[in-house]
């Protein structure tokens, strides 16, 4: 970029209100990078010639293979509209919804966006996807409907039905922003209708009169019918929808290079017919005719069979230039037309054999898309001054605070925001959306410097006198010296010159190897102040509270002083700022508030996102809205194992570098990388191989996650014919009579209503489990409330320890609805109070399995102790903990994290322990180092080492027959004071196995992981794709043709496990008319029983007497068994006999 045009930007930079940071968001190949190429081209970045060939803002090699976006990349453009000069930070994004975790980055850095819908497909899943992100994040949309070549080449319409389609589409895009719209009014509607109850209920408590009881008793009578539209009708909606007269609507084709408003052409025919332009604006869309008699716009164009004034003034145009250009070719109407716009051509455009080159030309010059869409932008989408409160105050709202519960300081911070200040005592905040990598030869500091004139000349010169100076040696030599000794002289110089070479060789290695080496920038905006190079700031972790930060910090402090330590808090310099230029970076000395850039030397501190401040009353930001949660997992080792450590650097490079991809590693030691389809896999294994790690890895068949479940007994058999009591009974019997008789051993008793009751191998505890399946709303609800769960684990392991934990009202709120929403969902005689004996959940605390005590006479403190504050003072006394409470609930724990069926974690299920006897024998006292420890730790420690240490230290413990001093030993730990002792981890042990045989004793069924699959096709390959489908256990919910195509769009599920390979198979098998769109969305349970066997004679004449046919089930649980390496029941060979003829030979 030159310096001109640097200092140009630099200047706009400085004056926000002529600033847009905006980003481009789609369906996939719906046209966002050729759109961003227009306007790339508009700066003269690019030629016009390429916009739409060179994708210009899509730099990686796949990329350009593919022909999609994969990640989001930010250009900064300059623009004159009017007399105002703008500057447009634009950000492209991808479609693909793989790659939606960057388009939330984008988002989060804009104000506004342009949203693209082809003018053919309409509005797909991702349109509807980004369309929501952008509402989350408070962003204004303005829409560019695009591809409109496509209705004239493709689908022949006429320019009238070009109109109604349109229509259509319109209504489709309002359709969706106003469900978002009527959710948002509705939600605030029932919260004020509940603070309205709530400050009711205040005042009758607080009035004790009777009138004013009875006032009272009234009042919520009248309330109880209300109207809820009546929020939706108060509330003013017009500046959402899209709509030509508004400005916020462009019709446009990309790849053509022509765009066009409403108000553009209303421009041209107020001149030429007379009509105000106002009312040309109002009138160009909708059901408005020109009447020539009477030279005047009327309305009802449709009941009078007359063309609507859209059709007739505009589309009737292009139309005719289609025709005449591309379809007739007819050179003598297009020159015509072209002396008619004022268009010159180019003779080779004009003499093209593609006749889309000379359309090119001519719409590029009569109607440029840049000047339609960037004037738009520029009119339409607020500036970083135009901010809202609202969207500021949910920005600075983390976890489950209320802005108003924020310090004092932290909410003054909002003035910065607003006022967009970049005064010097202005606080800095900026926010880092996400970590990009960069190869280090490409950053400015690296990048070879043009030489000036002087510069050449004086090069030009040394070298002009070194060449001499050789010449005149050569000579002196050859006149001196005779032939031998110039042959001696060779090797003489010769052997200097390697030494030389490899002494520079040596010097400069370690610099290349250093420039080599990827370096990472920060995507990011600045909200408030001024960035300069070389600043000392906050690096404030998502965690991070404001409140104990300032109470922590000393009045004043700043970044630049020496800071005591504080959690998620760290401090660091910026080392270099960078302005956004696609495919290249200029360096910056400093960026004022407002505007996009890119930060240096944060890799050491700032993993995926941030918040950045000089001040530490800033709270952190809400963390990213992400569209598509990462499913597909894949172990990855390195070819040759001594590579190791460059595989571990790698993966943790490509952890930073990517928002959406994780990297685990597992139990079993392997390196677990995780990523949200096929698509983003196979990116983030190339970049590995070829960025990150440089070596040769291999990659495991990907690992599909399973949960296992129990369900109630079924009615009907595997042949659909109803279970008989005797039927029951004989499976039953069949089952026992299979069963290993270790199950039913001297401590271990499964009783026929499925309790299971083991005794520890010490005889000194015996537990009593039974297992239910919870109802699907409760698995969901738990599953969808995993984060306020672990927050309530938290609180009640702070009150068990005597710690004081502040919770926010929002928090204790939140908690107070999932109590109330569980005992709704929890309805019936064997749910009579169980959520109030709710003992945990699980696994890991906050999982969305539950266990419940059903003990007699044990009253332990409440999983909701924290909701009732009188309870915490009668803990001690009234429900106290009992000795080793914590050892049942971690033998919970771990038998929830791996089931019986393959180790995969459970769902659904809750544990009812029925009976749990401790012997009371007389126990010695223990030393005072060992009755320390407290039975919080127990809880805590146990899970780590995975049970093995504990079921080890059942085992160690004595036999039946030793002494009663050595078990009065033993039980002398099995108090508050031995959480760590024998009879502990023989507990942990025991109720492990417990759970599992519980879950046994039950209909065991394993769940499969489900994709929401969209696809959309036409009608000649709706058969194969619906073949593809059925092969792969796929379920189609129900299928739509879309109005003025012959597209139909087809909703169905897949299993994650079935997924591998589809899209290319659909795209194969329908020659790509059709392609999948793959988004996570549930867990189902897999209908047959794994463990099933043919008992009937009609199981037997249906499936066989092996019953060899395919079972679903047995299949994916097989599969898991031998990839964990556990013990698989299966038969290889049956038959083994050699086949002989018996006949003699004759």
């Amino acid at each position: 970029m030159g310096h001109k045009g640097l200092d140009k930007i630099i200047a706009l930079q400085k004056n926000p209100a002529n600033i847009r940071n905006l980003c481009i968001l789609a369906h996939v190949d719906h046209g966002k990078t050729t759109l961003a190429d227009c306007l790339v081209a508009s700066n003269g970045i690019i030629s016009s010639r390429l916009a739409g060939k060179l994708r210009y803002l899509d730099s990686r090699e796949d990329e350009q293979l593919r022909g999609i976006t994969m990640k989001s990349s930010a250009i900064s453009l300059h623009y004159a509209f009017g007399e105002k000069e703008y500057l447009l930070n634009l950000i492209d994004s991808p479609g693909h919804v793989d790659f939606s975790s960057e388009v939330s980055t984008a988002v989060r850095l804009c104000d506004g966006a342009i949203v693209i819908v082809d003018a053919v497909e309409g509005v797909c899943p991702q349109t509807q996807a980004v369309l929501r992100q952008a509402w989350l994040e408070n962003i204004r949309p303005v829409l560019v409907l695009n591809k409109m070549d496509r209705l004239i080449s493709e689908l022949k319409l006429t320019s009238l039905e070009a109109f109604t389609h349109l229509q259509k589409i319109l209504e489709q895009v309002n359709a969706v922003t106003g469900a978002l719209f009527t959710s948002k009014v509705l939600e605030e509607r029932a919260e004020k209708e509940e603070q309205k109850e709530k400050k009711e209920q205040k005042e009758r408590d607080s009035s004790g009169s009777q009138a004013g009881e009875s006032q009272a008793a009234e009042t919520p009578g009248a309330d109880q019918v209300y109207d809820w539209s009546a929020g939706l009708e108060e509330t003013d909606d017009s500046h959402l929808y899209f709509s030509p007269d508004q400005g916020n609507v462009v019709f446009a084709s990309a790849i053509d290079g022509w765009g066009f408003s409403i108000q553009q052409f209303a421009r041209i025919y107020s001149q030429k017919m007379g009509i105000r332009e106002e009312v040309l604006c109002k009138t160009l869309w909708g059901d408005f005719f020109l009447n020539a008699k009477a030279k005047k716009i009327m309305k009802g164009a449709q009941a009078k069979g007359k063309k609507p004034l859209f059709v007739q003034l505009v589309l009737d145009n292009i139309w005719t230039l289609y025709d005449a250009v591309v379809t007739r070719r007819d050179k003598e109407k297009v020159e015509k037309m072209m002396t008619s716009l004022g268009v010159k051509v180019m003779a080779r455009d004009s003499r093209h054999s593609d006749p889309k080159v000379l359309l090119s030309a001519i719409c590029s010059q009569w109607l440029p898309i840049s000047q339609a869409v960037l004037s738009m932008v520029c009119e339409k989408l607020p500036s970083p001054l135009d901010i809202s409160t609202e969207r500021i105050e949910r920005l600075m709202s983390v976890g489950a605070r209320r802005f108003d519960s924020l310090p004092e300081r932290t909410q003054e911070l909002k003035n910065a925001f607003v006022q967009c200040s970049r005064e010097a005592e202005a606080p800095v905040i900026v926010f880092v959306s996400k970590m990009f990598a960069v190869d280090a030869k490409s950053l400015p500091q690296n990048k070879q410097r043009p030489l000036t004139h002087e510069e050449l000349a004086e090069r030009r010169e040394q070298a002009r006198q070194r060449h001499a100076d050789r010449m005149a040696a050569n000579q002196q030599a050859q006149s001196s010296a005779g032939p031998a000794h110039h042959v001696v002289s060779l090797p003489a110089g010769g052997e200097g010159d390697p030494i030389q070479m490899e002494s520079l060789a040596a010097v400069k290695e370690p610099e290349v190897e250093e420039v080599a080496k990827d370096t990472f920038v920060a995507f990011a905006r600045v909200y408030s102040g001024v960035v300069r190079r070389g600043q000392r700031v906050f690096i404030l972790g998502p965690k991070y509270d404001p409140a104990q930060g300032l109470n922590m910090l000393p009045e004043g402090c700043m970044a630049s002083d020496s800071v005591p330590e504080v959690p998620h808090l760290t401090c660091c310099t910026l080392d270099s700022l960078y302005l956004l230029m696609g495919r290249e970076l200029e360096e910056l000395d400093e960026v004022p508030s407002g505007n996009v850039l890119g930060i240096g030397g944060l890799e050491d501190f700032v993993l995926k996102s941030a918040t950045i401040s000089t001040s530490p009353a800033c709270p952190p930001f809400i963390p990213l809205n992400f569209e598509a949660t990462p499913i597909v997992r894949v172990a990855i080792e390195p070819k040759h194992p001594s590579e190791m450590p460059k595989l571990v650097r790698g993966m943790r490079l490509l952890n930073q570098a990517d928002p959406c991809a994780e990297v685990l590693i597992q139990e079993t030691g392997e390196h677990v990388l995780v990523t949200a389809g096929e698509v983003h896999l196979q990116r983030c294994l190339d970049d590995l191989r070829q960025r990150f790690a440089k070596i040769e890895i291999t990659a495991s068949k990907p690992i599909i996650p399973f949960r296992e479940t129990v369900v109630r007994p079924p009615k009907l058999d595997m042949v659909n014919e109803e279970l008989g009591r005797q039927h029951k009974t004989a499976i039953i019997h069949q089952v026992k009579e299979e069963a290993p008789q270790s199950r039913f051993s001297d401590t271990l008793h499964v009783d026929p209503g499925g309790l299971v009751t083991i005794t520890t191998p010490n005889r000194l505890a015996t537990v009593g489990v039974c297992a239910l399946p919870l109802p699907a709303e409760v698995t969901c609800l738990l599953e969808a409330s995993s984060e306020l769960v672990r927050t309530l684990e938290q609180v009640n392991m702070s009150l068990r320890e005597g710690r004081s934990l502040t919770v926010s009202p929002r928090t204790l709120e939140d908690i107070a609805h999932l109590k109330a929403r569980l005992a709704a969902l929890l309805q019936g005689h064997k749910w009579k109070n169980a959520v109030e004996h709710i003992w945990a959940f699980g696994p890991r605390r906050y999982g969305p399995n539950i266990l419940l005590n059903s003990v007699e006479g044990y009253q332990r403190p409440s999983v909701w102790q924290c909701l009732d504050p009188a309870e915490k003072g009668a803990e001690p006394c009234a429900a106290a903990l009992r000795d080793l409470d914590n050892s049942i609930v971690s033998g919970f724990q771990l038998a929830t994290l791996s089931g019986p069926m393959c180790e995969e974690p459970l769902m659904g299920v809750c544990f009812s322990v029925e009976r749990w006897d401790l012997q009371q024998t007389r126990a010695r006292p223990e030393p005072p180092s060992r009755a320390a420890a407290p039975d919080s730790e127990a809880g805590e420690a146990v899970p780590e080492d995975g049970g093995a240490g504990l079921e080890a230290a059942a085992a160690a413990t004595p036999e039946e027959e030793a002494g009663p001093g050595q078990v009065t030993r033993h039980w002398a730990g099995a108090g508050s004071a031995g959480c760590y002792g024998p009879v502990s981890g023989q507990l942990i042990a025991v109720m492990k196995e417990a759970c599992r045989h519980a879950f046994q004793a039950r209909p065991q069924r394993l769940m499969a992981a489900m994709y929401t699959c969209e696809i959309m096709a036409t009608a000649e390959v709706l058969g194969r794709v619906y073949g593809v489908l059925g092969k792969r256990e796929g379920r189609v919910l129900h299928e739509e043709m879309k109005e003025g195509t012959d597209m139909f769009l087809i909703s169905a599920v897949l299993p994650v496990a079935e997924s591998f390979g589809f899209a290319d198979e659909i795209r194969k098998r329908t020659s790509g008319l059709a392609s999948p769109q793959l988004v996570f969305s549930h867990w189902e349970v897999i209908a047959s029983d794994p463990y099933w066997v043919p008992t009937t004679e009609e199981e037997y004449l249906h499936f066989g007497e092996k019953a060899d046919s395919a079972n679903q089930a047995l299949k994916y649980m097989n599969a898991v068994r031998r990839r964990k390496g556990l013990y698989v029941e299966e038969k290889t060979v049956e038959h083994a006999e050699k086949q002989r003829t018996l006949g003699k030979n004759k």
